[in-house]
């Protein structure tokens, strides 16, 4: 835990009187991209005017401080969780940061808020736009820390499912030890939460928790009949009901205060901003990205050919770095129903395994995945960081079979990578190389060992494509910022990052589709 506060924050601290303001700095000061609506695709700083240096807003010991805009987002909604009544929660707008999550997230931020006010009640106050203190990030810090606590017992539950036949003499290459590596220092979760600040821990504690209920209660329930009696696609009425009631009852519980407020069009208005546009100010690395990166390529090849007016061109509005709607030029412009259908049938395969070719709790796992995976690929203005929601439970398969350990390897290292432009400070360039080399060398090496006895979890052409990360990220970060491009088209490092993650993302889908197809139902596979 206290690596993770170390790692969220690294700043120079100069003069005596605030030699403590400094040392809180370099804890909690870390900077990331601003995703504001009509917000470009560098540094949002939060910054006092005067620039006396006070608390956290900036100048602070002499130096600018920038932390990511969801800080100001996050204590925006403690606000107005805190002191609004639920009927104003999804209208008030003196911040642009509105309150957009779903109704249950509002009341955990409702509660959070009831200890936020012993740190700072200055930041429950809705007209304290951009506010800022040594307390507020300091509560900040630690709600993300002390709520991931659900993520490590989710973690421990999980373990407890791993079956150790794999299992070495060593306690570093049994299977359970390696899922708890690969889940709690996972870097995509330790960059977004713990720098970036989010609450993903927590949720995606939720997620894995009640994939470890799900496959306990499953392993209790074949044990009296482990020669493979138990037909998964057998329908049953009575749990059909038991289903429906759950589902219901959950979502009265969520909906049912603003549907008797009659004020469910006012939410999913919030919930689903189709204004925003496809993509996000980055483009997730998903199919949309690969899309819009063709149009842009047909583009300049039309108006180079003169096939296309100019002035009928739009001037880059896909690569402007800014959330908003565009048209694509050349292919046709994409709509929100467009992406749903997408979806839809990018998901059905899946769920249609999991009804007519059963294949046990693996099954329903790699179901899920493929769920979370074809939104990623396939929906509307999705965010880069929701493809941890994929690469978490992915985890769990890459310690039973080597194929999964391969598919893992290739998403993780592309979803991570692609997180990069998340952390783009001079401070925080060695830190983020580290810890993902880490993490990848280490991922690597387990389940190579884990495997050994199995052909390599790599061909060349994937080695390859996870190689060019390094040529890229020289690229990026050390080559393009020196050239003349660098102001025409300060996009490209964005695109280019975009661009190759969505081909090994998408690679990685493809891989997860092929073998759920391919793979022979639970009973088959115990009868052969």
């Amino acid at each position: 835990m206290w690596m993770k506060l170390v790692g969220s924050g690294w700043r120079h601290s100069h003069g005596g009187a605030q030699s403590c303001d400094g040392c809180w700095q370099l804890v909690f000061g870390f900077g990331a991209r601003g995703d504001s609506p009509q917000m470009p695709s560098h540094p949002h700083l939060v910054r006092d005017p005067q620039g006396q240096g006070l608390g956290w807003e900036a100048y602070a010991v002499g130096t600018v401080a920038s932390h990511s805009t969801d800080f100001e987002v996050h204590r925006n909604w403690l606000a107005i969780t805190h002191s609004l009544p639920i009927s104003q929660w999804y209208y008030e707008a003196t911040s642009e940061w509105t309150l957009d999550y779903p109704p249950f997230f509002a009341w955990f931020e409702y509660a959070l808020s009831h200890v936020a006010k012993y740190f700072d009640q200055e930041m429950l106050n809705v007209h304290n736009l951009n506010y800022s203190s040594s307390r507020t990030l300091l509560f900040q810090r630690f709600s993300v820390i002390f709520t991931d606590a659900l993520f490590v017992y989710a973690v421990y539950e999980c373990c407890k499912c791993i079956e150790g036949k794999k299992a070495g003499k060593e306690l570093t290459e049994k299977p359970k030890f390696i899922l708890s590596v690969l889940l709690l220092w996972n870097f995509g979760l330790l960059i977004v939460d713990h720098i970036h600040f989010q609450y993903n821990g927590f949720l995606s504690g939720l997620m894995l928790l009640s994939i470890a209920r799900l496959f306990q209660h499953i392993y209790l329930y074949v044990a009296p009949a482990y020669d493979g009696s138990i037909r998964w696609n057998s329908f049953s009425f009575v749990r059909l009901i038991s289903l429906g009631l759950i589902v219901f009852l959950v979502s009265a519980l969520s909906l049912g205060p603003f549907l008797a407020l009659n004020q469910l069009p006012q939410l999913f208005s919030r919930l689903f901003p189709f204004k925003r546009g496809l993509c996000h100010a980055y483009w997730a690395p998903n199919f949309w990205a690969l899309y819009s990166a063709l149009d842009k390529v047909l583009s300049v090849i039309g108006l180079e050919l003169k096939l296309l007016d100019p002035n009928k061109v739009p001037k880059a509005s896909m690569t402007s770095g800014l959330v908003q709607q565009f048209q694509h030029t050349v292919l046709p412009s994409v709509t929100p129903l467009a992406t749903l259908i997408c979806t839809l049938i990018a998901i059905l395969p899946s769920i249609f395994c999991l009804w007519f070719k059963p294949q046990g709790p693996r099954g329903f796992l790699r179901c899920l995945i493929l769920c979370a995976l074809s939104s990623f690929m396939f929906g509307w203005h999705v965010h880069e960081k929701a493809i941890l929601l994929a690469v978490l439970p992915m985890s769990l398969l890459s310690v039973g079979k080597a194929g999964d350990a391969s598919i893992f390897l290739i998403l993780t290292t592309t979803g991570h990578y692609s997180l990069f432009p998340l952390l783009f400070t001079a401070p925080e360039l060695p830190i983020k190389i580290l810890l993902m080399l880490l993490f990848t060398i280490y991922s690597i090496s387990s389940l190579k060992t884990l495997f050994r006895k199995e052909k390599p979890l790599f061909n060349w052409m994937e080695t390859f494509y996870l190689l060019g990360l390094g040529p890229l990220e020289v690229f990026c970060e050390f080559v393009f910022p020196f050239t003349s491009w660098k102001l025409k088209y300060p996009f490209i490092p964005l695109l280019l990052t975009s661009v190759y993650c969505a081909v090994g993302i998408t690679y990685a889908w493809f891989r997860l589709y092929v073998s759920v197809l391919s793979d022979p139902p639970v009973g088959k596979t115990k009868k052969q």
